[in-house]
């Protein structure tokens, strides 16, 4: 077999592996069988991938790779928002995996069905939320830890939400599902997209008597809000 050029090859096996993936299983599967049906030599594979498992969440290494380079450009840019960076950040996610849902939802399926693999997910998952949470912090001194955490957090669960709802049905999820979600929680944090600070859009005033204890003017607060 004769190798080809390294992204085509790339592409063709990671087509190839989870063709077969589903067709036969992820475990009845073999490097050989997938290098054959992608018709790439074995060393073309190893070349490109670590093992079998690295060919399905291969997309999430360069794009964690193309993430680092993008938030650390917003970094460097004064005028950028580091929060909606944050977000944007996230939506090129979701824009790689929407641009080719079927092979997005085939991959998915498979991850599935092997324990090994969904274990792998949850430590991809982590990463992006570390990686924004890194983002925050250096990008914004001084910023409470926790708000850095309660942040990154949020975004990669609202990511996952909405990319869920993508692979999970038949029908395409706009862009614009994930975009309206970021912009509804940046304004919660208190922080507009653009950069304006909305904190001080609701105001309430209150006064207690100062030896009330905290958890009652936290309880009489939450209802009369």
């Amino acid at each position: 077999m004769t190798d080809v050029a390294p992204t085509t090859a790339r592409n063709a096996v990671v087509s190839a592996a989870l063709d077969l993936f589903v067709a036969q299983g992820f475990e009845a599967t073999s490097v050989e069988q997938i290098a054959q049906a992608a018709g790439v030599s074995r060393s073309t594979f190893f070349r490109q991938f670590g093992g079998k498992d690295d060919v399905v969440f291969s997309d999430h290494d360069v794009l964690l790779a193309q993430l680092r380079t993008f938030l650390e450009a917003a970094r460097r840019d004064p005028r950028e928002n580091p929060w909606a960076a944050a977000a944007a950040a996230s939506v090129e996610v979701f824009r790689h995996f929407a641009a080719d849902p079927e092979l997005a939802r085939r991959r998915y399926a498979v991850v599935r069905q092997v324990p090994a693999l969904r274990e792998r997910e949850i430590v991809t998952v982590f990463q992006y939320e570390r990686l924004f949470d890194d983002y925050l912090r250096q990008a914004l001194p001084g910023l409470d830890p926790i708000d850095a955490v309660a942040f990154s957090a949020a975004v990669t669960a609202v990511h996952n939400h909405v990319l869920r709802r993508l692979l999970r049905g038949t029908d395409d999820i706009p862009e614009s599902v994930l975009t309206d979600a970021y912009d509804r929680l940046m304004h919660r944090f208190g922080v507009h997209p653009d950069g304006e600070d909305t904190r001080g859009d609701d105001v309430v005033v209150a006064t207690f008597p100062r030896r009330m204890p905290t958890a009652e003017v936290a309880r009489r607060l939450r209802d009369a809000l």
